[in-house]
């Protein structure tokens, strides 16, 4: 008779996280103001605001948007917040910076929410590759919580994995 085959890894008792299964679904924006400016240098307080009165914010409906300046221009912070008035009700999230920052952001505020007593003593493996964008900060934030509580932190796929904690004994 042939023998079973058994996969070890399944019952090693290792627990896998994919931040990718983190990842918050919906489409992402990029807002530059750099056009709403005069010659793209100067913040004109009423043509702003007539900008803003006109710009079709619908299309940012249950949206992440990133809102940022393009060009060297100082920029009121006021106008900042005009911005994140306008968006308001309409995008999911608005983040000040690039299209990065804005994921940075997004797993930040997931990882601080995830309940971590659920790795209490267990061995983990955080899988490194994804098919959407997880930032390095995720997985730094991610080893910031764990590390307190798991017995061993490892990075990468169960048959090919890199150390990164081991609680001491």
């Amino acid at each position: 008779m042939a023998d079973e085959i058994v996969n070890k890894i399944a019952n090693s008792g290792l627990v896998n996280i994919d931040l990718q299964e983190f990842y918050p679904r919906g489409n992402r924006f990029e807002l530059d103001i750099a056009p709403w400016l005069y010659e793209q240098q100067i913040l004109r307080e009423k043509d702003f605001r007539n900008y803003i009165a006109e710009h079709d914010w619908s299309q940012y409906n249950d949206s992440y948007v990133a809102v940022y300046c393009s060009v060297d221009a100082i920029i009121p912070q006021w106008a900042w917040i005009l911005v994140a008035n306008a968006l308001n009700g309409h995008s999911v999230r608005t983040v000040f910076g690039s299209l990065e920052q804005l994921e940075a952001v997004l797993f930040e505020s997931i990882l601080d929410d995830l309940d971590i007593d659920q790795y209490h003593g267990k061995r983990v493996i955080v899988k490194g590759c994804s098919d959407c964008p997880v930032p390095i900060q995720a997985f730094i934030r991610l080893t910031e919580k764990l590390t307190p509580v798991v017995q061993s932190l490892m990075y990468g796929e169960a048959c090919s994995t890199v150390p990164v904690y081991k609680k001491p004994k």
